[in-house]
């Protein structure tokens, strides 16, 4: 007999979303800030916020 309280295939795709979502996410408002940093000057947060987002969360949103 099947047990019920078991997640199904069926119920992993409605997660599955919501992880490269979040990635994206996270991802966008690092480089929003990293620019808005860099816009008003900033010489040390800024690159690295930006090489955070393009080399570190963009690809894991990609991945993912």
């Amino acid at each position: 007999m099947a047990r019920t309280d078991t997640p199904t295939v069926a119920d992993q795709p409605a997660v599955r979303r919501r992880t490269p979502l979040f990635w994206w996410g996270l991802a966008a408002a690092t480089l929003l800030l990293g620019y808005a940093d860099l816009a008003r000057g900033g010489e040390t947060i800024a690159p690295v916020l930006l090489i955070l987002g393009y080399c570190v969360l963009v690809p894991i949103a990609i991945l993912k």
